[in-house]
This record gives C-alpha cells, structure tokens and sequence, in this order.
C-alpha cells in the first residue's frame, strides 16, 4: 500500500517500489543480525524460559524470564552441562539481568548451539522454531550481529530489487539498531507518556551519516526501510535536520506531534493495535490517515504482522 501526502491509498507491489523514487533519494537500511536469542534452562527442578533483549555487557543481558517469579538474585539457570547464567539483578515486569558463564566470541558460539531464533508470538504458538528459520528471519542486509527481532521492513528486499534501485539511481546506506522485544511491548499504561520504551543500542557511523546528509543538501528524499532505522535517525539529527554520527543507546519514543527532522519516506509492515509503532507510523502520515489506511487494508486482505505486507508511507505536510 503506498500512501501519499494526500488523497487515497494506491494498492502497489514492492516491485513497483523503484519507480515511486527518485534518483538521488537515498533508502537507510538496518543491518543488525537476529541472534538465537531464546533459551530454555531449569533453576533446579523448576523450567525457566529466557528472551534475551539487550546486550549489556560481554557476559552480561537483560533478558525476560518466564516465571520471573520463580526467580532470585543469585539464582542459577542452567541451560545445558557447559552452558548457565546467574540471575544478577531481577527488574520490573518479568525482566532480570544474566550473566553467564561465558564472554564475548564464547557466548555468541553458545547461543549458537543452544538458542533458538525469537519467533513472534504469533508464529512461535503455532509451531517451533527449526533451522529455515536462521534464514528466513534475517534480511540480506544482515551484518551485525545482536537483534533479538528482525527489522522486518527488510524482509521485503531481494538481490533483484536492490538491482532494480541500483539502476533507478537510488542510492543505499546501512545503519545499525539491535531491535530489542521491548520495542514489540503494547502501552498499557492510560497516559501515554507514562509508557516505559526499552533502549536500544545503536550506530551511524560518519560515512552513513555524510552520504545522508549530502543526499538531502542535493534535493534527494531520505527513506527509512523500517521503524527501527527511523528511529534511530530521528534520534541522531540535529533541529536543521543535519545527520550526526551516532553510537549508544536510543529510547526515542515517537508519538503524534512529533516534528520529524530526518526521514521523508518510510517503509514499514503493518501494525497491531495499541503499540508504540502503530503511534509512529500516525505521527509520520497523520493519525486519521492511518486508522483509514489500516481500515483499507483489512478490507483488502492484506497481511499483518512480521511476515505481512508492506505499506509506504509519505510524510505528512
């Protein structure tokens, strides 16, 4: 679905996405990598299942546990004979801080063998995850290894498509975000401003940065292929628009009102209600443009979720 600045939806397919750009725009992509970021161990007799989400140290992640209740400070979660983690510190709604018993290359290897990929919820109750899936839940752009979801927008990329834009003239630039599960999390909070967004971690390096910026200086639109990429862009611009390098941690909370100062164009899934994204995407085209174009979009069959279809977005005026 592309939405314009004005007037109705137009239905499209992603192939026809290279003629809605021009020469000279420039598409950011995400290029982290989704790790096998889901674990099942045991604290002594009781079954523990842990989500990792954010990386904080070399041994060390914020995870969220299922029962978190069952669970102490200095517990120990066994998740095979050469593989544990100690509960370091226990936080609010389910969440707790591992560290495990191994560091650096060693961790990365162990979840490897032992984790399995992040499947939505939707996707994970319907059947397990098995080794399609350390492909088919990755993007091509995938690089950088940390995500514990993918930033699905990407999904829709093929080595043709990116062909088609080369010779549109479109150029293309990657940044990193390591999509955390907390991004996912409805607002259950009555006031909006209330909700808790989790950090994520984040890098534009001056290369990024300097292409992007001299995109916009010669006329050229800046597209973000997917909210993570925008949200990290937004987080990193100065109040001319002008793109810094970034590297650290971003809980950039958009909803509508905000003044976005670096992205032109997004192209994004469709969202679920009461979410943090679905918040954005009314931010950037205008709230009842939204809710009529997701209104539409049931009505045609188009597909939801992380494994749905696309929709490109418009800024706004």
């Amino acid at each position: 679905m592309h939405l314009p600045p004005a007037g109705a939806p137009v239905h499209r397919r992603v192939m026809d996405l290279p003629s809605l750009l021009n020469p000279g725009d420039v598409m950011v992509f995400n290029d982290t990598r989704v790790i096998p970021a889901r674990l099942s161990g045991r604290r002594r007799e009781v079954p523990i299942e842990v989500t990792l989400h954010k990386r904080e140290t070399t041994e060390s992640w914020a995870a969220f546990a299922k029962p978190a209740r069952r669970l102490r400070a200095g517990d120990t979660v066994v998740f095979s004979d050469d593989f544990a983690a100690t509960v370091a510190e226990k936080r609010e709604a389910g969440e707790v801080l591992l560290r495990f018993d191994v560091a650096g290359e060693a961790l990365w290897a162990a979840l490897e063998r032992h984790g399995t990929m992040p499947l939505p919820p939707y996707i994970a109750s319907q059947r397990a995850p098995d080794d399609s899936d350390h492909k088919t839940y990755q993007t091509i752009f995938a690089r950088e290894a940390g995500a514990v979801a993918a930033p699905t927008a990407g999904l829709h990329f093929t080595e043709r498509l990116i062909e088609v834009l080369d010779v549109r003239g479109v150029k293309r630039v990657s940044v990193t975000l390591h999509v955390g599960a907390g991004t996912f999390l409805p607002v259950k909070t009555e006031d909006v401003a209330a909700h808790k967004m989790h950090a994520e971690w984040g890098r534009i390096t001056q290369d990024a940065a300097d292409a992007i910026n001299t995109a916009r200086v010669a006329g050229g639109r800046v597209i973000a292929v997917g909210t993570t990429s925008l949200r990290l862009l937004e987080s990193a611009v100065d109040p001319e628009g002008h793109l810094a390098p970034f590297d650290g941690e971003t809980a950039i909370f958009i909803t509508p009102g905000y003044r976005f100062r670096a992205t032109d164009v997004l192209m994004t899934n469709f969202h679920l209600p009461k979410s943090t994204l679905l918040m954005l995407v009314s931010a950037f085209s205008g709230q009842a443009r939204i809710l009529a174009a997701y209104e539409e979009a049931k009505a045609e069959g188009y597909r939801f979720y992380s494994y749905g279809d696309a929709c490109l977005l418009e800024r706004a005026p």
